[in-house]
């Protein structure tokens, strides 16, 4: 594992070790944590916008329609 270094506002660290204390759990393992959910929903607020732009362009739109039609032709074969 690497190591890392860094600085936290005086606030923000006391709140960690008063969290830590109180959960009895390494304040490395809040970070951790904090930081792995915070990335993902950095990924999470990228996927909804990319999707956001997706639904404005029409040739992004076509092909889904085109597939749409494709779906409900083989639904109506296997009925």
């Amino acid at each position: 594992m690497t190591r890392f270094t860094s600085t936290l506002p005086d606030n923000l660290l006391q709140l960690l070790n008063k969290k830590a204390k109180e959960l009895t759990i390494p304040k490395n393992k809040i970070i951790e944590k904090t930081l792995s959910i915070y990335i993902e929903q950095l990924n999470k607020a990228a996927y909804i916008k990319s999707f956001k732009q997706m639904a404005k362009d029409a040739d992004v739109l076509s092909i889904a329609e085109e597939g749409m039609e494709d779906y409900f032709a083989q639904i109506k074969d296997i009925s």
